[in-house]
């Protein structure tokens, strides 16, 4: 899953690809890379960001969704936790809702993702971004009770729970531990470590920990931009224990980290 913000405020690629025509440009060279979704998102979720109107996000993203579904039958979704923008971006041909609010935070989201039967993808957070902090910057463990693993995999499950009850199919479910969002850096590497604990609900699991401040904080890079690499080691550790969804920002560092494993895998059971 390639990452596609049209913010100018990301935490990464922020301004990087405000111009829609060359937004497109930039999503066809991850297809190229090997990208198999293009997530498109119209409002920044780093710690401190505030809330972008539904109609402004819509403005930033549709003409890109369109422009990439004209010229791409690849899988798109789409970054949001307003249910009006996730309506307007599939009716323009996005085909999954990646909410970071896990379905919390506009009561219609599940509704919607029911009426549609589209990808819904639910992610685990403590709190909005407004009201986050960087992962390194915590002078206290945000307060999962001791277990954040379980914590986590409690609520994605219910979240998940709530979603069929609404009408989503069970195989339209996956869901996203959070990595970033309101854990400090043990707890992110602690849910790193679980990643089997989450496949083992029996829902995919996307795993979300490129170039993050948890990364910078056991390597000591801090451009973001530099930690593409270690995000790639990361990457084959999740992938050994059964994820199978990566969203990134350099989809061919990702994807040659991914065909080597595979290709190891391949030796070893033949």
């Amino acid at each position: 899953m390639g990452i596609l913000n049209m913010t100018p405020d990301s935490f990464s690629d922020g301004g990087q690809h405000a111009d829609h025509h060359a937004a497109v440009g930039h999503a066809m060279a991850m297809v190229d890379a090997g990208a198999d979704i293009i997530d498109v998102g119209g409002e920044s979720t780093r710690p401190g960001a505030q809330s972008v109107p539904g109609e402004a996000q819509i403005n930033r993203i549709l003409p890109v969704i369109e422009g990439i579904r004209s010229s791409s039958p690849v899988l798109l979704s789409v970054d949001t936790t307003q249910a009006g923008v996730a309506e307007a971006a599939i009716e323009a041909g996005a085909d999954i809702i990646n909410d970071v609010s896990g379905g919390t935070e506009d009561p219609h989201m599940l509704a919607l993702a029911a009426s549609k039967q589209c990808g819904l993808i639910l992610m685990h957070r403590l709190k909005p971004p407004k009201e986050d902090s960087w992962s390194d910057t915590y002078t206290e463990d945000p307060d999962y009770g001791g277990d954040v693993v379980g914590s986590v995999r409690r609520w994605l499950l219910e979240r998940a729970a709530d979603a069929k009850a609404a009408g989503v199919r069970a195989d339209c479910i996956c869901l996203d531990p959070g990595l970033g969002f309101g854990k400090s850096v043990e707890q992110n590497w602690s849910l790193v470590a679980a990643t089997r604990d989450f496949v083992e609900t029996g829902y995919p699991i996307l795993a979300a920990a490129s170039r993050k401040s948890f990364i910078g904080a056991v390597t000591g890079i801090t451009d973001p931009a530099a930690r593409d690499a270690a995000s790639a080691v990361v990457t084959g550790v999740q992938v050994a224990a059964g994820a199978r969804l990566f969203r990134v920002h350099d989809v061919a560092m990702h994807r040659a980290a991914l065909l080597v494993r595979g290709d190891r895998a391949d030796r070893t059971n033949s």
